[in-house]
Order: C-alpha cells, then sequence, then structure tokens
C-alpha cells in the first residue's frame, strides 16, 4: 500500500501570509498614532501620556476602528489566498492584545474602561469589514471583465 503525501504549503506563500498580516498590523498602527500625535499636535487633544476625556476617546474609536478596517483591507489585498481568513486572525489577535491591555490598564486607570473594551470589543467586526470590502471589490472587476469578455 502507498503512503498518500500531504501536500506541503510552500514556504513562500507561509512568508507572504505573515508580511500581508504584519503590513496590514502597521498600516492600521501607524495610522492611528500618526492620528493620536496630530490632534495633540494641533492642540485638540492632550498628550498621549494623559488622560483623555470621553468625547475625545469616542473620536479616537471611530478613527481607530476606520484605520482598523483599513488595515484589514490592506491585509485582504495582499493575503495570497483567503483573504478573510488572514484578515480575522488580525482581529483576533487585535481582540487578544486589547483585551490583554484592557486587563493590565483596569485598576490602573479611573473610570473610562469602556474605551479598551470597546476597542476589543471591535477589533473582529472591523478585521471582517476591511477583508468585505476587498472582497466586493474584486467581485466587482470579476464581472466587470466577465462582462467585458462575454458582452
Amino acid at each position: 500500500m502507498k503512503a498518500q503525501s500531504i501536500p506541503q504549503v510552500p514556504s513562500r506563500r507561509i512568508g507572504r501570509s505573515m508580511l500581508a498580516v504584519l503590513a496590514g498590523i502597521v498600516v492600521g498602527i501607524l495610522l492611528s498614532t500618526a492620528a493620536d500625535f496630530g490632534l495633540h499636535a494641533i492642540g485638540f487633544a492632550p498628550s498621549v501620556k494623559e488622560r483623555w476625556p470621553n468625547d475625545l476617546l469616542v473620536l479616537a474609536t471611530l478613527y481607530r476602528s476606520t484605520f482598523g478596517t483599513l488595515g484589514s483591507y490592506v491585509i485582504a489585498r495582499l493575503a495570497p489566498n483567503r483573504p478573510m481568513g488572514h484578515s480575522l486572525v488580525a482581529g483576533a489577535l487585535g481582540l487578544v492584545l486589547s483585551s490583554l491591555g484592557a486587563a493590565a490598564a483596569w485598576s490602573t486607570t479611573v473610570g473610562q474602561h469602556w474605551y479598551p473594551v470597546v476597542l476589543a470589543l471591535t477589533a473582529l467586526p472591523t478585521a471582517w469589514i476591511g477583508a468585505k470590502l476587498w472582497l466586493m471589490h474584486l467581485h466587482a472587476q470579476t464581472v466587470a471583465a466577465y462582462r467585458k469578455d462575454h458582452l
């Protein structure tokens, strides 16, 4: 009886997967950090080390969610296969890290516990939305190419 060999995933594809996830995460972090420092530079927000009022944390939640969605879009775009899976891996990583951050900061912060909790809760939905936007774009391109060739 001949043993069946299990196809191996080429290391190049694994490397591209890791780079896609890393690139999207870097996009999200850089844009979020730039927005934080930009708001401080124009005098709209206190420094990152100072306590932010709730209204600014709502704004930060909105732009971090937007940048997380954009980062997830980048991940899906660069992924060699299964773009949704790649984006959700990054979303799960964001959920875990945000949850750990919330737990670590819980006893050291006064009030405003909602903010790190919301960041953790939005990690997976923003990852899904970013990947879904890429898949919708890809589908539209496929339909347009099909119509061009067949109509």
